[in-house]
C-alpha cells in the first residue's frame, strides 16, 4: 500500500487536500510514552501557513485530535490514531480546470492511473496538505528520539540565490541551532533570512514561484544503525523524504561533489578521542555501508519551485484532447520550503526511529 511507511513503527497516512478529514494511524508505538502535547502543538505550527505572509492564504488551524491509543497524553499500546479536520476548504477553485492539465502536477499521471476516478480539487491524496498528518507522526517520533538522545535540526540552505550558513558537519552546531530555533523564518542567518523572504515576495509579485534546498542534520545517533543492501539509512530516509510533494533530489554528506573528488580528498581520516572513533571530516554524512558511523547525519533536500503559478502556461483539455491555455487561480504558496523545512524533519524522524527499534532488539 502506497500510504503506508515502516517495518517495525507501521505509518498510514489517510485523506485527500479537501476531504472532511486528513490523519495518520501508527502502530507498534512504545507503550508508555508520554506525548508532550504543547510541543505536538508547536511542531504543527512550524508547518502551518497561519501568520506567514510568504504562503498560501488557505487558512488550517491543524488542531490535532486523537482517537484511540492514548490513555491521558500516554501511548497504551494500541494504535495510535489521529485526524486533522479540513475547515478552510474550497472545491469551486478547481471547478474550472478540473479538464486542464496543471503543468508540473501530478493530473496527468493520476488520470493514466486512477482513469479519472480521482479526486482533483486540491490535489487529492497528492496536495502538500497530506504533509500535516506525516508532520503529527513525525513529531511524535522526534519526541521519542529526543528521549534516547537523538536530535534532528532542519533549515532552509538556499532560495533562489541566497544561500544561508551550512550546519558544521563534523558537529559543534549549538551556536548555529540556537540561532536557527530564535528565528520565526527557519534559517540560522537572520539577515540572509529577510533576503530570501523578499525574493519570494517578488515573485509572488511576478506570479511566479521559487524553489529551494533544505539541510538537515541529526545528533547523538549510535553508530551501526543500518541494514545493507535494501534498508540502509539512506534508503529509508530518502523513501520517506520522496513522501513530501515538490521533493526533487536528495544527498548525503558531500553527495554528487564527491565525483570531483579524489579519494586521497574523499575519505575521511579516522582516529579516537575519549575512547570514541570519530572521523576528521565527515563527507560520508554520518553514514557508511547504509549503516549509521556515529558522526552527525548530514543530508540536503532539493524542493521545486510551487508547480501552481498566476503566469499562463501552455496545457491540454482532456476532455477535448486539444491544447488550451491555462491561468491558475486559487490560493498557493509562492515557495513551499520554508514550511517544507519541518516535514524534513518528521519525515527523518520517522525513518530513523522505525530503524532504531531494529538497532535496539539487536544491541
Amino acid at each position: 500500500m502506497s500510504s503506508v511507511f515502516g517495518k517495525n513503527l507501521i505509518v498510514t497516512i489517510f485523506g485527500q487536500s479537501h476531504s472532511k478529514a486528513i490523519g495518520v494511524c501508527l502502530d507498534n508505538l512504545p507503550a508508555g510514552f508520554e506525548i508532550d502535547m504543547e510541543d505536538l502543538s508547536d511542531f504543527m505550527k512550524r508547518r502551518s501557513s497561519i501568520n506567514k505572509p510568504y504562503s498560501t492564504k488557505r487558512k488550517e488551524k491543524d488542531q490535532v485530535e486523537f482517537l484511540s491509543g492514548l490513555v491521558g497524553n500516554t501511548t497504551c499500546g494500541a494504535p495510535l490514531c489521529a485526524i486533522i479536520y479540513n475547515n478552510d476548504i474550497k472545491p469551486q477553485d478547481y471547478e474550472s480546470i478540473k479538464n486542464i492539465l496543471r503543468p508540473s502536477h501530478a493530473d496527468y499521471t493520476a488520470q493514466m492511473k486512477y482513469k479519472g476516478y480521482q479526486d482533483p480539487t486540491g490535489g487529492g491524496h497528492f496536495s502538500g496538505r497530506m504533509t500535516a498528518p506525516l508532520c503529527i507522526a513525525g513529531a511524535i517520533c522526534l519526541q521519542i528520539l529526543k528521549s534516547e538522545g537523538i536530535k534532528i535540526h532542519a533549515h532552509i540552505k538556499k532560495i533562489y540565490d541566497v544561500e544561508d550558513i551550512s550546519f558544521n558537519p563534523i558537529g559543534n552546531n549549538e551556536d548555529n541551532i540556537k540561532k536557527l530555533m530564535e528565528n520565526d523564518f527557519p534559517v540560522i542567518d537572520i539577515n540572509k533570512g529577510i533576503l530570501m523572504q523578499e525574493q519570494i515576495h517578488k515573485a509572488s509579485q511576478n506570479l511566479d514561484s521559487l524553489g529551494g534546498i533544505i539541510e538537515c542534520a541529526v545528533y547523538g545517533l549510535p553508530a551501526g544503525i543500518g541494514d545493507p543492501m535494501f534498508d540502509g539509512i539512506e534508503n529509508n530516509i530518502s523513501k520517506a523524504i520522496f513522501a513530501i510533494p515538490a521533493v526533487k533530489g536528495i544527498e548525503f554528506g558531500n553527495g554528487f561533489s564527491c565525483a570531483d573528488l579524489k579519494g586521497s580528498e574523499n575519505n575521511d581520516a579516522f582516529y579516537v578521542e575519549n575512547n570514541k572513533v570519530l572521523t576528521k571530516t565527515n563527507n560520508h554524512g554520518g553514514i557508511l555501508g547504509g549503516i549509521s558511523s556515529g558522526m552527525p547525519l548530514i543530508f540536503k533536500v532539493a524542493l521545486k519551485a510551487t508547480p501552481s503559478i498566476g503566469i499562463e502556461q501552455d496545457s491540454v483539455n482532456l476532455s477535448q484532447m486539444k491544447n488550451e491555455k491555462l491561468r491558475i487561480n486559487g490560493r498557493h504558496d509562492p515557495c513551499i520550503v520554508p514550511r517544507a523545512v519541518p516535514c524534513v524533519e518528521a519525515a527523518a524522524a520517522i525513518a530513523l526511529l522505525d530503524m532504531f527499534m531494529s538497532f535496539r532488539i539487536w544491541r
